[in-house]
């Protein structure tokens, strides 16, 4: 049974702290090695991903609906008054849970069973992290490989916009942001670095190889003078001439990285 806690400041919901203050949660959840899945479907898939949970922050409307997963996991109840307040805002299908991390693979490892992968740049937003994992878990990307600045995949805007996707594509960090490209080279992959620049080689002109990695830049800046450089092709979405007329030279990242991961389920040669 649960136990129920009536103060946000019960120790033992310490997990669950000030949560919309994004600086202190990256330092506590980092420090303590957790992260949070929001609501009963993402709670569902963290776990059956194989995170183990540290414990799960629920109301009594929802306590029963995650009963069969949870097992004898600790489990707080609180009001739905005090809920909203520990959140933020009213949660859909009131539970929080926090779960414990899992080692990262290597970069090394992620590439060597991969045959398409994304490759963030510096991207620090974390809804726009999340929506490019959910655009790759449905468009068939083996991994996703992240510069050292990169937003957290698993901090708690980002895992609820992937709608849990963050789970099941596996994902690991750069360690050397300058030479990384280097490694994915020696695999045998072709380097696709996406840019706005209309002077770009069209993306579904491109024959792809058999290995294939799309590189992808910050949101506003793009990609660094850098990484255009080393990468095989730098290639664009076209824009029709009517939306260059208009000024509208180019798409959010997260369009643009649904459109391109799209054209990596090409075959290769073609």
């Amino acid at each position: 049974m649960p136990d129920y806690v009536f103060d946000a400041d019960d120790p033992r919901i310490a997990d669950y702290t000030r949560l919309r203050d994004v600086e202190l949660r990256k330092s506590l959840e980092a420090e303590r090695g957790l992260f949070l899945a929001e609501g009963e479907k993402v709670i569902r898939r963290a776990i059956a991903a194989g995170y183990p949970i540290r414990s799960v922050l629920t109301t009594r409307r929802w306590y029963e609906s995650l009963s069969d997963v949870i097992g004898d996991a600790t489990v707080y109840e609180v009001s739905d008054e005090l809920m909203t307040g520990i959140a933020g805002f009213q949660i859909h299908r009131g539970a929080l849970a926090s779960m414990q991390r899992l080692p990262l693979p290597t970069a090394e490892t992620l590439i060597k069973g991969a045959r398409r992968l994304l490759v963030l740049e510096d991207l620090v937003d974390h809804s726009n992290v999340g929506a490019i994992f959910r655009c790759a878990a449905a468009l068939g990307v083996d991994g996703i490989l992240l510069s050292p600045r990169c937003a957290d995949p698993l901090y708690r805007r980002a895992v609820k916009v992937s709608m849990g996707a963050v789970f099941s594509i596996p994902y690991a960090r750069l360690d050397d942001w300058y030479t990384g490209l280097g490694e994915l080279r020696k695999a045998g992959f072709q380097s696709l670095a996406l840019t706005p620049d209309q002077s770009a080689v069209p993306i579904d002109r491109i024959a792809m190889s058999e290995r294939v990695a799309l590189l992808l830049g910050a949101e506003g800046d793009g990609l660094s003078s850098h990484w255009l450089h080393e990468a095989d092709h730098a290639v664009c979405i076209p824009m029709s001439p009517a939306a260059m007329d208009a000024g509208v030279d180019s798409l959010n990242v997260v369009a643009a990285a649904a459109i391109a991961c799209h054209g990596l389920m090409r075959p290769a040669g073609r």
